[in-house]
């Protein structure tokens, strides 16, 4: 184990998660695993080798499969309240374990120990939503145009849920899926990130220990591992209903295709390319602060990163020189040193994608006025560190219409009213998460009207990043058009039915039809 490792309590974090000795192959709780590709875990805050996990062969996969559709017929049939205390168990234990999981998730995926513990924190939180919504699986009554008769709508359990979840958010965006899947009556099959296998194997324990406390099937919560050839056990099954699936837009038009090729459900998640409307009338203060935490959080690897500063020209001097000088402040380093406000990207092949974006930008004409770069030297052995860097561009750029999964942030200037940055904005393939800084009421109802923002999400006076699990997360466009998390998100986790019950002797027709025999 590493010096890091080692002086933050790393291999502590394991023992209180019960992974340090686990055999880390697929598992729905037995410990028969197969021979599959050994995939090992690297951390990006020092290079070092964490653990090896056995990867999902198709054989495994089967069994994986076949226990949990069986553990399903037991499943649907608990009340949901029933569910629902079950997964409050889940979140208490999530309670208990919080600082050695957010720590796991600092050390293998790279961000700040404060945004593993929020992420767990995010678990928890839609354990609780969840727990509320047990007894709010809301059915709709309407009344017959046939005399006698009486309708309505309830909702029933789709089956088998398969997860698909990206390195960024290696543990939240599953607990967000699985935690709605499980109050509906669902079983899930998640495959994490195989950059953060670790993290799933650290949850997929505590979830199987918390139902085998409650003497429930194994099934209820599965795990596999692998990279994308195992999803893709999961998008070609016809005994998996939906696919959630969180990640970039290539991989998601892929799952797309290919679930609905067999008539699935899929809930998809993907690419942002996030932009902050500044106007004359924002708090440059508040500015500064939503723009900066947006596009340098998680080493600017979140889906609703910022992407795009869209600038009025009458402040345009003052906003940038305000962010420039923030990010000279900014620290690079170790995530679990505190101190720190920017950790690793999550491989090498992350920096590649860093410094081509950085070339190209010059090469369309752009300018960099804080200049980029991977670090390297005492503390960056990993060679996963890099400089946030900011760019002027013209929202033309093809750099600019494309997501960069890295803190590179592009200042675009705008001129003449709201509209105009609204265009630039509105003018990308993504649709996820945007804001506007104002303090003016004409500008900020604009950007929320119906001709305003494109996206998903849309801000007044915060910044890009960073959901309440109250509201439903997702986009349009090429984001994908899912919803996760809060308000009725719920409801794709099921399957809707319409019931017509006739209490007569008689037997009318809809729409007044005759039919005498």
């Amino acid at each position: 184990m590493s010096q890091i490792a080692k002086t933050f309590g790393i291999n502590d974090a394991l023992k209180q998660l019960g992974i340090q000795d686990i055999n880390p192959g697929t598992s729905t709780g037995s410990e028969n695993f197969s021979s599959g590709e050994i995939i090992s875990s690297y951390s990006p805050v020092d290079g070092a080798l964490i653990g090896k996990v056995q990867a999902t062969t198709q054989e495994d996969y089967n069994k994986v499969i076949t226990t949990a559709t069986a553990a399903f017929k037991t499943w649907r049939t608990k009340p949901a309240p029933l569910r629902g205390e079950i997964v409050r168990q889940f979140g208490d234990k999530l309670r208990e374990l919080k600082e050695p999981l957010g720590k796991l998730v600092s050390y293998e995926m790279g961000k700040s120990y404060q945004e593993g513990l929020g992420e767990v924190q995010e678990m928890i939180d839609i354990c609780d939503f969840a727990v509320g919504l047990s007894r709010q699986l809301h059915g709709l009554t309407m009344h017959s145009e046939r005399p006698g008769h009486r309708m309505y709508e309830q909702y029933h359990p789709l089956g088998v849920v398969g997860i698909i979840s990206a390195f960024n958010f290696p543990v939240a965006v599953w607990a967000w899926n699985t935690a709605l899947a499980w109050i509906c009556g669902d079983v899930c099959i998640w495959k994490p990130s195989e950059k953060t296998p670790l993290c799933g194997i650290a949850c997929q324990k505590i979830a199987a220990d918390v139902f085998k406390a409650n003497n429930l099937p194994e099934g209820i919560s599965n795990l596999i591992n692998g990279d994308y050839k195992v999803g893709e056990f999961m998008t070609k099954d016809a005994r998996v209903p939906l696919i959630s699936a969180t990640g970039s837009t290539r991989m998601g038009k892929i799952v797309a295709q290919e679930v609905a090729g067999r008539l699935g459900k899929s809930l998809l998640e993907l690419g942002g390319n996030n932009a902050i409307i500044v106007t004359p009338d924002a708090d440059i203060k508040m500015t500064v602060i939503g723009a900066v935490f947006g596009a340098v959080g998680t080493a600017g690897q979140r889906c609703t990163s910022t992407r795009r500063l869209i600038i009025h020209e009458d402040i345009y001097d003052t906003v940038k020189n305000a962010v420039v000088t923030a990010y000279k402040q900014l620290r690079i380093g170790n995530p679990l040193d505190e101190n720190n406000h920017v950790g690793p990207l999550i491989d090498t092949d992350a920096v590649k994608m860093y410094q081509n974006a950085l070339t190209k930008v010059v090469e369309e004409g752009g300018n960099i006025v804080v200049e980029g770069g991977v670090l390297s030297g005492n503390g960056y052995e990993s060679g996963c560190y890099v400089k946030p860097a900011i760019a002027e561009a013209q929202p033309s750029y093809s750099i600019v219409q494309h997501e960069t999964f890295a803190p590179v942030l592009y200042l675009l200037k705008y001129s003449g009213d709201v509209e105009n940055a609204l265009e630039i904005q509105n003018g990308v393939a993504q649709g996820l998460s945007s804001a506007i800084m104002t303090n003016n009421l004409r500008e900020a109802e604009r950007f929320l009207s119906v001709n305003g923002s494109d996206c998903g999400i849309a801000n007044v006076n915060i910044g890009t990043s960073g959901a309440e699990i109250g509201g439903a997360f997702g986009g349009e466009k090429e984001t994908g058009g899912g919803r996760e998390s809060g308000s009725d998100a719920w409801k794709v986790y099921m399957r809707r039915q319409t019931n017509t019950i006739n209490y007569t002797t008689e037997l009318p027709l809809a729409q007044g039809i005759k039919f005498d025999l």
